[in-house]
């Protein structure tokens, strides 16, 4: 017997020794495990019972669609809107909208055939390890848990903010000032902290009951949002949408900035739909996923997308582009004898601060949770508690964790670190369908499939940079047209050689492979169009899982494979690895199985 597989008796880490021992195999045990590929029969039944009690399945279409509404419709719109009319669209931000919420809804087709095909807790982390494996779904997944936690630290202390605009109160009065730490991190917010706890405390109860309470409060909010719209149109004028306040300095018409400040203006303002992703991490929990999820997820873009596009509308109609306040739109535009306006501004904001708050740390503590059930994180994330059917561990240690960085960190510092891992995950996702549905283990070779994602995503990458950093003329035009004509040839060529391994059994996205080679071109559009600090995070905090993968990860999920029943007359590591290879395969036979 190998040393590897005599090891594998007990566990990596019960002793100094033992762990010493696993590192120097650190080499032989990622050639196995990086790219070992789960099935879908392995996530929805050996995988979830290491979760013990099964999630109480107690979500309907309209839960899905009032979580993915909360989830999107946050303060994030009160202040994008502002900046995508007066510096990129004009009063064509409504287009704007309209052309994100289509680059949305194509990402959240990709979601739902994986969640109708797969209908477990782990979203975009349980879709790559059926398709890229262990390591690409570590990567995604606890990047994606990051920007979590991150964000929802930002968007409760922004909570302060817009509940002391709505009551009144200044912001200062409810942080206490310590001038010994450094600037950023100086600023004590108890009512950040405060709301995250009250939060997590809700979500641990009762999946059924967070979301009652996310329907009550989205009903409150979207009673806010359609309050402002009435009055804007009441209020507004027609003929802010053509003319300017000073036609000498700014163009005029619908279109201002032309085609190009329409698209500038929906990669602004996209990051507002960032939320529908949470939705797919409830589908374990969903009573009928075949039917309510398509409706849910697609139903709350569309949804969505048509309240985006009232508020930009409405927000045209009161003022000319060019006097648009690009900080807080809505509320300056209301100054003067509507200033209470502004009060009702706040209110409907802290409602959809609270929404999207609840379920973002729903899907969260889920990721977490599946995370915990593959083993590359400490199994105690994944229980499910009997009484009251969600993940407490996952929930409670993240909730905690959100609230200790809320407490401290100022919303700048925070948003530097933040969305450039959403759009990653977005985009790996819709590689990850296109490699499910052209490559099955044993009978569909990969290579053609995989050429045509790097190829794909070169040539989408290649128009992403020329439409940044090239100057505007007919040279860049030349280069953006001829670009767009060989992504459509990869994407025409792929289609007439390459025959699909795999039919959905119950759903799949239409005009395959269009739709996902769309949303991949869109989120490396949008990528392209994010700063440098968000680049640089990114890496940092890759850095940082791939150390972690290396450390712990790797020895987990290995020890807890080896350490299996199924695995339990392995001999030496050539059986290991012919097993493994046998259970990926196994998804030929097995198909697309729904438990």
């Amino acid at each position: 017997m190998s040393a590897a597989a005599s090891s594998s008796s007990s566990s990596s880490f019960s002793s100094f020794k033992s762990y010493t021992r696993a590192l120097s195999q650190t080499h032989t045990r990622l050639a196995l495990r990086a790219c070992s590929l789960s099935t879908s029969y392995d996530e929805m039944s050996r995988v979830r019972a290491r979760s013990g009690p099964d999630m109480r399945k107690s979500l309907k279409w309209f839960d899905l669609i009032g979580l993915g509404i909360g989830g999107m419709v946050g303060a994030g719109v009160f202040v994008t809107t502002g900046r995508a009319a007066r510096l990129h669209a004009g009063p064509a931000v409504v287009l704007s909208y309209a052309i994100a919420g289509l680059c949305a809804l194509l990402s959240a087709f990709c979601y739902t055939e994986f969640a109708v095909d797969m209908p477990v807790a782990g979203g975009a982390f349980s879709y790559l390890r059926v398709t890229f494996g262990e390591f690409a779904a570590f990567l995604t997944g606890a990047n994606l848990v990051l920007d979590y936690v991150l964000s929802n630290a930002a968007v409760s202390r922004s909570f302060t903010a817009y509940l002391g605009t709505a009551i009144g109160v200044s912001t200062a009065k409810w942080r206490i000032t310590i001038s010994s730490l450094p600037n950023g991190f100086n600023e004590i917010d108890f009512l950040a902290v405060a709301v995250i706890l009250i939060i997590t405390v809700i979500i641990c109860l009762s999946t059924r009951e967070s979301s009652t309470v996310n329907m009550a409060l989205t009903i409150l909010h979207i009673a806010f949002i359609a309050f402002v719209i009435v009055i804007g149109f009441w209020k507004g004028e027609w003929r802010n949408f053509t003319h300017p306040a000073d036609p000498t300095h700014h163009p005029s018409g619908f279109f201002p900035y032309e085609a190009y400040g329409v698209v500038k203006g929906a990669a602004m303002v996209y990051l507002s739909y960032i939320g529908y992703d949470a939705v797919s991490t409830m589908a374990e929990e969903v009573h009928d996923p075949v039917r309510d999820i398509p409706i849910g997820v697609s139903g709350s873009v569309v949804v969505v997308t048509v309240l985006y596009c009232l508020m930009a509308a409405s927000m045209s109609k009161l003022l000319p582009y060019d006097m648009i306040d690009e900080e807080a739109p809505f509320t300056a535009a209301f100054k003067g004898g509507w200033s209470w306006v502004s009060n009702v501004i706040g209110a409907g904001a802290s409602f959809g601060i609270l929404t999207s708050l609840l379920v973002a740390m729903l899907g969260q503590a889920r990721y977490m949770c599946v995370i915990g059930r593959s083993n590359v994180a400490p199994a105690w994330f994944a229980k499910v508690h009997p009484r009251t059917s969600t993940p407490v561990n996952a929930s409670a240690f993240l909730g905690i964790f959100t609230g200790i960085i809320a407490l401290f960190t100022d919303l700048d510092v925070l948003l530097n670190l933040v969305s450039i891992g959403t759009l990653f995950v977005f985009y790996m996702v819709a590689n990850a369908l296109i490699f499910r549905r052209y490559v099955l283990i044993g009978t569909a070779k990969p290579l053609p499939t995989l050429s045509f994602l790097v190829s794909f995503t070169f040539a989408s990458l290649v128009f992403s940079i020329i439409w940044r950093f090239v100057p505007s003329g007919k040279p860049k035009t030349l280069m953006l047209v001829a670009s767009s004509v060989v992504a459509f040839g990869v994407v025409q060529l792929f289609n007439c050689m390459v025959t699909p391994a795999r039919k959905p059994e119950f759903w799949g996205v239409p005009m395959m492979p269009w739709v996902p080679a769309t949303s991949i071109f869109l989120n490396i559009f949008l990528l392209g169009s994010l700063d440098g600090p968000s680049y640089l995070r990114f890496a940092f905090f890759s850095a940082l899982i791939v150390v972690v993968y290396l450390l712990y990860s790797v020895h987990a999920s290995y020890d807890a494979e080896v350490n299996d029943p199924l695995f339990s007359s392995i001999k030496d590591d050539k059986d290991f690895r012919m097993i493994m290879e046998t259970s990926a395969e196994s998804e030929h036979s097995s198909g697309s199985h729904n438990v």
